[in-house]
């Protein structure tokens, strides 16, 4: 069988780990005739898999730089998988589906860091930024596929045939995986004047640690917090709004395709301008912010626009945010991401839980207000952790990347 190169190998291990949550949440209105499962029940399990993914990311991205990128991103797709599996045979109770996704979060966990080395191992660093793009289109394109799954298999024939074809998605995408060990750098990746490489030629340290990498966990954290949500509540909140199932399914993946194009666009635009992607990114989360508010809004026919921004800017950003990270920590791009990923899966955890409460107890008014407030939080903390990388550089005379 024909092997995938990189990015296409990395897009679809994303893929497949990601899956299991927003298919739940996608095909969450079907899975609550058989399960009974309400909002504060879904944001549970999905903050279940989320939980797991935080608690794996990074030690997973340790182990991926010791073992290698593949044989991690294989083992991942192939837990995803069988999470999968077990979700369309053996769920049965609505406490069944937080057990499973577990299963499915340490599966992502895994991958993720382990894409990253690999593009950032085997893609010329001219191209990078489209690369990262690319591989975080992977979660718009999960919504997207989960979006389409409501009207063409959950009202078909039944919600557990469609965890039946993520599976065997997963077991196509561990079968082609590229075979053969990544180059330590990748091509174009010289040495400037200076001697420093292109990336960061600062070695890990314990203040590198708590200063950079902390400020941009936490900032997303606090980004993925809005953005999980709405990927989990946009069918079910649109479904509350007035629309039909099979409508609402549509929204969600029309919604999807906007973040996956915003994610190709951003990651293009990287690769030109050179810099300032940690501005950009906060400049994606302060628009993402409109399309939540214009949720909030409740007026039912803004709700397209809304969808459309939100997804865009509001979810559009994080593989430039990825690609940053690494451009500023070259030398361990899976440990660095590793550790920023907790905060995307930390967001993940909290956030679809806290939004699932106050929508079931509130109204989805107030929590699609609550997910505008996280982004302009997240927008902020961004600008803070440029500023640091920027004085942190030039304490030791190297021109920032991102500056």
């Amino acid at each position: 069988m024909r092997h995938l190169p990189p990015i296409p190998a990395a897009i679809g291990a994303a893929t497949t780990g990601t899956l299991p949550v927003f298919l739940t949440g996608a095909l969450s209105v079907q899975i609550r005739e058989t399960l009974h499962l309400d909002e504060a029940r879904l944001g549970l399990a999905v903050a279940a898999f989320f939980g797991a993914a935080a608690l794996s990311s990074a030690p997973a991205g340790r182990l991926a730089e010791r073992i290698g990128a593949v044989r991690q991103m294989r083992a991942g797709v192939l837990l995803a998988s069988a999470c999968s599996l077990s979700i369309a045979l053996a769920a049965r109770t609505w406490w069944a589906l937080p057990l499973l996704l577990v299963v499915g979060g340490v599966a992502n966990g895994a991958i993720q860091p382990a894409a990253n080395l690999l593009l950032a191992r085997r893609v010329d660093t001219a191209r990078q930024g489209f690369a990262f793009g690319a591989k975080q289109a992977a979660i718009p394109l999960s919504t997207l596929i989960a979006g389409l799954a409501v009207p063409a298999v959950a009202l078909t024939v039944g919600w557990h045939y469609a965890f039946a074809l993520a599976t065997a998605l997963g077991l196509a995408v561990a079968l082609m995986l590229p075979g053969r060990p990544a180059p330590t750098r990748p091509s174009g990746a010289g040495r400037p004047k200076d001697g420093s490489t292109t990336g960061d030629p600062i070695p890990r340290t314990a203040s590198s640690i708590t200063v950079t990498l902390v400020v941009l966990t936490g900032a997303m954290a606090l980004g993925s917090a809005a953005a999980n949500s709405l990927g989990t509540f946009v069918v079910p909140g649109a479904v509350r709004a007035g629309f039909q199932p099979g409508t609402a399914g549509f929204l969600a993946a029309l919604g999807s395709a906007s973040g996956l194009s915003a994610r190709l666009m951003a990651g293009l635009r990287a690769d030109r301008r050179g810099r300032n992607h940690l501005r950009a990114v906060a400049y994606m989360l302060a628009a993402g912010a409109l399309g939540y508010l214009g949720l909030a809004a409740g007026l039912r026919p803004l709700d397209v626009l809304a969808v459309v921004v939100a997804f865009a800017a509001g979810w559009g950003w994080p593989g430039l945010f990825n690609f940053a990270v690494v451009r500023s920590h070259s030398h361990q791009p899976a440990w660095a991401t590793g550790i920023t990923q907790t905060g995307a899966y930390l967001g993940g955890t909290i956030g679809p839980f806290v939004f699932g409460v106050v929508a079931e107890h509130a109204s989805y008014r107030a929590a699609w207000g609550m997910d505008a407030l996280l982004a302009l939080c997240a927008a902020g903390g961004m600008l803070v952790a440029r500023e640091i990388l920027h004085r942190r550089r030039a304490l030791i005379g190297i021109e920032p990347l991102d500056a």
